[in-house]
């Protein structure tokens, strides 16, 4: 009597209840343990079978059609409370429902019976990977690149991911119920958006610093900053499905085949010229130093022209590329 009476005050609840739930709620109707609720429904069916058992073997003749009345009732009351059990493991929700009416969420782990009228459908919360395949988008300079990035995610607000998005797959609607498939759904939307956020990142940024586009902050210099702007971009996209992004990198990054060669040949030519700007700061710094240090020790007298000579040839020795061949001056300084 107290159950039906339970079930009689959510229905009341639920049906007055007429604001449009917009986010997750905990469930605050009737949930039983499930174990001792088990075992009741076990001992009806047993007494409904025995009353059955007792109308057909016609023990009382006034009460057979009343014991085989109430053993078909049982019967029936015990098939519909077992119904009502779910079974929650760790990361894992039910989305109950009551004709079409979002009522609750439960997360707690465990057995448990609730009215068998509701629709409970089942969630994981665990954390999921997806790793990208490289796409081929233009960067902040027009240049194709291809980049890829990798994903850890999770659902958050069963609410959100219950009704905001369409999870309805063929496959989700012949199976009833099937959570893969379910999730499919899910990792296809993140795919679709995680692509978006991705497109507009790389669009944002170039590549690396060149002569047109000088900045603090690139796509291969970016790191850890680079991954904060792309995970709160996933977020803002995937918040609408209760979906949270844990953590986003980016896990590969070129120029697109088209222009990888040219592009080699760029980072080469300005790998050398870095390169020789360097070398020449250092050879005229050894240059000046020769130079005072003849000056200063008295170890031989040059005029401006012997001075140039001798720039020339220190700078051609210190900047060559090949070791320099010596050459013997057998005459004087003059011949």
């Amino acid at each position: 009597m107290y159950i039906f009476l339970r079930y009689q005050n959510d229905i009341i609840i639920n049906l007055k209840n007429n604001i449009m739930k917009t986010k997750e709620e905990k469930f605050k109707g009737l949930m039983l343990p499930g174990i001792p609720m088990f075992v009741f429904n076990v001992l009806l069916l047993f007494a409904a079978i025995y009353l059955v058992v007792l109308a057909g073997t016609g023990v009382s003749e006034r009460f057979t059609a009343i014991m085989a009345i109430a053993g078909v009732l049982l019967i029936f009351t015990s098939g519909l409370f077992f119904a009502g059990f779910m079974q929650i493991e760790p990361n894992e929700a039910r989305v109950l429902i009551f004709f079409g009416k979002y009522v609750g969420t439960v997360k707690e782990n465990g057995l448990f019976w609730v009215n068998p009228l509701f629709a409970k459908k089942k969630l994981t919360l665990r954390a999921r990977n997806f790793d990208a395949e490289p796409i081929k988008v233009n960067d902040k300079s027009g240049n194709p690149i291809m980049i890829g990035q990798v994903i850890v995610w999770k659902v958050v607000d069963t609410y959100k991911a219950s009704f905001e998005v369409d999870n309805t797959s063929k496959a989700v609607m012949m199976a009833k119920d099937n959570l893969h498939d379910k999730m499919k759904a899910y990792e296809h939307f993140v795919k679709v958006q995680s692509e978006a956020a991705l497109r507009f990142v790389a669009g944002m940024y170039a590549y690396d610093n060149s002569e047109s586009h000088h900045e603090a902050l690139t796509l291969r210099s970016g790191g850890d900053e680079m991954n904060e702007i792309l995970e709160k971009q996933l977020n803002e996209r995937l918040m609408l499905a209760g979906i949270e992004v844990l953590e986003a990198r980016i896990n590969y990054l070129a120029y697109a085949p088209e222009i990888a060669a040219v592009m080699l040949r760029r980072q080469q030519a300005d790998a050398i010229i870095s390169a020789r700007e360097k070398i020449v700061d250092g050879a005229v710094g050894m240059v000046k130093l020769a130079l005072q240090k003849l000056s200063d020790d008295n170890v031989v007298e040059l005029d401006d022209d012997k001075k140039a000579a001798m720039v020339t040839n220190l700078m051609v020795v210190l900047c060559s590329d090949e070791p320099a061949q010596p050459i013997i001056n057998s005459g004087t300084l003059h011949h």
